[in-house]
């Protein structure tokens, strides 16, 4: 909860205590043992959750094949970003890749509190900023960027993505073969 409350606060620097106390009465902690679905292909995201603790990763199915879209750890936000903000049935899956403690707000809440407390739209706009220049970085990358890359930027931002994460899930992700994958790691840079 407290590394919430410092984002939070990081994003708003006059941040009432009273919002504070609001804030943390509004999120649900969920303690979540890896390799469990939190969002469902066909359901609705109705929360968005703060990752305190794990890693997690978004996905959908195309022809049965498993495409990795996305993937989180302390201090991020996860949703499924057109069900949540559309509340409309998602595409895609999210999972926990490890043991995870996460922070979630239900969708009404969150919007009671952008009408209630008008500065914390400030957050909202913040970090929807932060997520969607991420989301454009990563489709600019696998159209312009080659493959060797591509897992550099990833390992740069992430250094210890290996170890937490599968490699089939980082080859799907950075658009290649487990092949390709297993080479580029062999690689010395």
């Amino acid at each position: 909860m407290e590394k919430l409350i410092e984002l939070t606060k990081q994003l708003w620097p006059s941040m009432s205590h009273v919002f504070e106390e609001v804030l943390r009465n509004s999120v649900v902690k969920e303690v979540v043992p890896k390799k469990q679905l939190i969002l469902k292909e066909g359901q609705t995201a109705h929360r968005m959750h703060f990752v305190e603790q794990g890693c997690l990763r978004g996905y959908y199915l195309k022809e049965g094949e498993e495409i990795n879209s996305w993937f989180m750890k302390e201090g991020d936000f996860v949703i499924s970003i057109v069900s949540f903000y559309t509340q409309t049935p998602s595409e895609e899956m999210i999972e926990t890749i490890e043991d995870c403690i996460l922070w979630s707000i239900s969708y009404q809440r969150l919007h009671q509190l952008y009408l209630q407390y008008p500065e914390f739209n400030r957050v909202g706009r913040l970090l929807t900023e932060h997520y969607y220049v991420l989301s454009e970085q990563r489709a600019q990358n696998l159209r312009k960027k080659t493959a060797d890359e591509r897992y550099r930027q990833l390992v740069t931002s992430f250094p210890d993505i290996s170890n937490r994460v599968p490699l089939k899930y980082l080859a799907s992700y950075l658009g290649i073969s487990f092949e390709t994958l297993s080479r580029l790691r062999a690689k010395k840079w």
